[in-house]
């Protein structure tokens, strides 16, 4: 994969965070002067949190104790990984960091792994730095007051752009200027997923024009090909440009199965969505995002490769039936409960008095511009994107 080809190896190939860069280094520096004993980076995925750790402990020539939350379940597993860890010194005197990359994937269910954590904290003799995407998730609570936070805020388009420049240099690639600038805007801060995006187009066989007709593809085209493709790439990336969720785009290969394939194929089509669902799970408790690609292989190639015979008939497919329409709902529902729970928290009012007000907090939003947005969002402590995402949604 190019995105761990080009990681950044050396401070100087992480672009931006300028600001945080410099609390990181003062923070391991003076660690002995610090009030508070542990340092959370956080911000989307892709925007460099673990890179910038792994590129300054190298910088300052230091060893990293690493792990990962969704790793260790419990308090007795945590202890014997990082309690001599925290005490130890490092092999040939070197500088240590103890790095506890995605805290979020901790249990929720076994409070023992976050005690273990805290208690981590206050005795360890070495820096511990975590990473989290969203500060403000409850997982976090016991532990915000306890570490000094700093947002890593998402990449530049333009610098993004840089970046595949770069690799396309080193690549030997001949990409337009304005299609690498189109893929920076479009992944919204996201290096990673923006260098996954140029290895994706690298692979379409040199024709980079095909990028532009793919964006305009939609949900029928893209299980059109999923049914009928004998191409294991074309079906791959059959929902590469779909402006839909993946799990959404699951319902609706689900709905229109039957329609296409017979009994056998059916099952083994269905046993690709199961597969598919459980990895799905798997990222709902554990936040390993990198099982997306397991899950739009499952539902693309997976399927696809479920057919016994080809299908070149025509068929009609069908919209979203009741299943769909009630996932919508609920999807629409848990963002609008999510939101109306940090206004309770920040109006000092009942989460029941905030959902019946909600209506008049959306209206207020889909009409108000971005400044004014953005406002709400810092006194709020919600994410400018989630309130932005109102506008799409229906007040009702």
């Amino acid at each position: 994969m190019w995105t761990e080809k080009y990681r950044p190896k050396i401070l100087e190939e992480v672009y931006g965070c300028v600001e945080a860069k410099r609390i990181l280094e003062d923070f391991v520096k003076n660690f002995s002067k610090q009030k508070k004993k542990a340092l959370l980076l956080w911000g989307r995925s892709g925007v460099g949190k673990t890179a910038l750790i792994h590129a300054f402990a190298k910088h300052e020539n230091c060893e990293i104790v690493e792990l990962n939350a969704s790793d260790f379940r419990d308090k007795e597993r945590i202890e014997s990984s990082l309690k001599h860890a925290g005490g130890q010194q490092s092999l040939f005197n070197m500088g240590k960091i103890i790095l506890i990359d995605d805290i979020e994937a901790l249990s929720g269910k076994d409070k023992g792994g976050m005690h273990a954590i805290l208690a981590l904290i206050e005795e360890s003799h070495f820096p511990v730095i975590l990473t989290a995407n969203d500060l403000w998730n409850k997982k976090l609570n016991e532990l915000r007051s306890k570490v000094m936070a700093v947002e890593i805020k998402n990449t530049d388009y333009r610098m993004i752009s840089e970046i595949l420049i770069n690799v396309c240099e080193k690549e030997g690639l001949n990409i337009d200027r304005g299609i690498l600038d189109k893929i920076a805007i479009n992944v919204k801060g996201d290096a990673r997923a923006a260098i996954n995006d140029l290895q994706t187009i690298a692979y379409l066989s040199g024709d980079f024009e095909i990028v532009e007709r793919l964006k305009d593809e939609n949900i029928f085209n893209a299980i059109r090909t999923i049914f009928k493709s004998q191409d294991a790439n074309s079906t791959l990336n059959a929902l590469e440009h779909v402006n839909m969720e993946l799990e959404e785009c699951l319902f609706w290969i689900d709905e229109n199965l039957p329609l296409e394939y017979n009994e056998e194929e059916l099952a083994g089509a269905y046993d690709a969505l199961s597969k598919a669902d459980i990895f799905r799970r798997r990222i709902m408790r554990w936040q390993h995002w990198r099982f997306l690609v397991y899950i739009n292989a499952l539902v693309t190639a997976g399927v696809s490769a479920a057919k016994i015979s080809p299908k070149s008939k025509f068929t009609p497919y069908r919209k979203s039936s009741r299943i769909l329409k009630m996932w919508l709902a609920k999807q629409k529902n848990s963002k609008r409960k999510e939101i109306a729970k940090k206004i309770a928290k920040a109006t000092h009012c009942s989460l029941k008095k905030a959902i019946s007000e909600y209506p008049f907090f959306e209206i207020i939003i889909k009409n108000a511009s971005d400044q004014e947005i953005g406002e709400v969002a810092k006194d709020l402590r919600i994410p400018k994107d989630q309130l932005l995402q109102l506008r799409s949604l229906e007040v009702k």
